[in-house]
């Protein structure tokens, strides 16, 4: 295959590979229940913001990840299961609808672009490992190139997803947001205790390799 080609092949590769990790669609639900009660403008705001971050935290990842995990000393599972953890205590909050103190909802107001949206919602685990695992293989300035393409290009889905999600918050409304934020949760709890089961089990494989 020409240098070319397995360019165009790995950036369809990583796309397929990221875009199924992320799954916007999936994302949209979980937008939804965590921003519906704000402004239509401050969603748009929110919905790039998260994207940015996520593009942020991949990169840097991309970068910089190994080494950071080497210098801490930490396996790549116990990164998986920080961010499984995380996201089950968002979870845990969307299904209990448990109301913040007024001091706390504030400071949610101003970081939930940053977490649990930017991540680990979209830059969490699986794509910080993913990413990781690409960047291991990269052997040229073409295969390079095609990994930023991939990322960028499902960064680029994640905020179309969540910047076009206020059409079905009209759909639904308040009640069927209720309802949307319920779903979410449960959905989200069972993703963050796979992401942690799966983390358990990679580390009993390594302490028993």
């Amino acid at each position: 295959m020409t240098g070319l080609g397995s360019d165009v092949k790995f950036f369809w590769e990583a796309f397929v590979t990221l875009l199924v990790i992320t799954d916007p669609p999936g994302v949209v639900p979980v937008f939804l229940a965590i921003t519906a009660d704000r402004p239509k403008a401050e969603r748009h705001r929110m919905a790039w913001q998260a994207a940015v971050v996520a593009l942020g935290v991949i990169v840097a990842f991309a970068l910089f990840g190994r080494s950071i995990l080497t210098y801490l000393g930490v396996e790549l599972p116990s990164l998986q299961a920080a961010g499984g953890l995380l996201l089950l205590l968002v979870a845990l909050e969307l299904l209990t609808g448990r109301a913040a103190d007024p001091a706390e909802l504030e400071r949610a107001k101003a970081n939930v672009a940053f977490v649990p949206l930017g991540t680990p919602l979209l830059a969490g685990p699986g794509a910080i490992v993913a990413t990781m695992l690409f960047v291991q293989r990269i052997s040229s300035v073409g295969a390079a190139a095609a990994f930023a393409g991939a990322i960028c290009a499902v960064v680029v889905l994640l905020w179309l997803a969540m910047r076009f999600s206020g059409i079905i918050l009209r759909v639904l409304r308040g009640s069927g947001i209720e309802l949307l934020t319920r779903i979410a949760g449960l959905l989200l709890a069972a993703i963050a205790v796979q992401l942690i089961v799966g983390a358990v089990r990679a580390l009993i494989k390594i302490g028993l390799g």
